[in-house]
């Protein structure tokens, strides 16, 4: 009789054990089913964002937080998505490299899509279109970028308004950030800025100390997009359909009125796919 007794206590015993083990499963099932689709992250149910400090409208620190165009429109996708968004900021010269390498998620900083740069990172559709804009002093004489052949150009790093200066032979100066391309203007060891113009007009306006203003611009061919790593195919899918989502919703137009009031979108212009109705913002 003890030792069926014994043997039942046994049994009891492997049966909780049993129990309990197929309860952790089901909890880490229900857990993972929760945390939804596995998207190449670094962190679980966290969007480490790569960005700029320094350039306003479109991505900047405000009161401690990382705000503009950009950085919101990427909250706003990230929502959907039931992540958190981590920002952290970088140089330009360094940000699609470090995408690609595993120290972001995702690039938000008015990137322009270009082939090159499609050689380094995978895109998500264009939520943006931006203006080269032609930054330089009230008393420089330079009204149109025809007239920067034989002056000192400076431009950021990496950018495509660095292409652009490249290609058209002006032997640019390179500068690691928006600042210190104003820097340049404010200072005199410059003629000209070739900026993304939304960025030059506002930083002209706010911190040119009355001499720096956007003397011209010029449409950009090319959309802007976040960059992903190449090799992470589900994220950029899930960051296309978030952002459909948001541009449906409203939120697409809502934050372009905010950042970018009065400026008219180019009639053949559709952010995301292209696939979702959106209001168009207010001119």
């Amino acid at each position: 009789m003890r030792a069926f007794g014994a043997f039942r206590r046994v049994v009891a015993v492997a049966g909780a054990i049993t129990l309990a083990v197929s309860m952790v499963a089901c909890g880490s099932d229900q857990k993972d089913a929760a945390a939804g689709p596995d998207l190449g992250l670094m962190k679980a149910g966290t969007l480490r964002i790569g960005t700029l400090t320094d350039a306003p409208p479109n991505v900047y620190v405000k009161d401690g937080k990382f705000t503009g165009f950009d950085n919101d429109l990427i909250t706003a996708v990230a929502a959907k998505l039931n992540l958190k968004p981590e920002f952290v900021g970088t140089d330009f010269s360094a940000l699609l490299s470090q995408v690609n390498g595993g120290q972001f998620d995702l690039g938000s900083s008015s990137i322009t899509v270009t082939e090159a740069r499609k050689k380094t990172v995978a895109f998500s559709n264009g939520y943006d279109f931006g203006y080269l804009g032609l930054n330089t002093t009230k008393d420089s004489g330079i009204t149109s970028f025809d007239q920067l052949q034989g002056k000192r150009v400076v431009v950021v790093q990496g950018t495509v308004q660095d292409d652009y200066a490249t290609g058209k032979n002006l032997n640019p100066v390179r500068v690691p950030n928006y600042n210190a391309a104003l820097g340049q203007l404010k200072a005199g060891t410059a003629d000209a800025w070739v900026s993304p113009a939304e960025i030059g007009e506002k930083m002209a306006k706010e911190q040119g100390g009355g001499t720096v203003v956007l003397a011209a611009k010029e449409l950009s061919d090319a959309p802007m997009a976040f960059a992903v790593a190449k090799s992470n195919d589900k994220l950029r899918d899930a960051v296309n359909k978030a952002l459909d989502e948001v541009i449906a919703d409203g939120t697409w137009t809502k934050l372009v009125e905010q950042y970018y009031p009065g400026r008219a979108v180019p009639a053949n212009f559709k952010p995301g796919s292209g696939t979702v109705k959106f209001t168009a913002p207010k001119a």
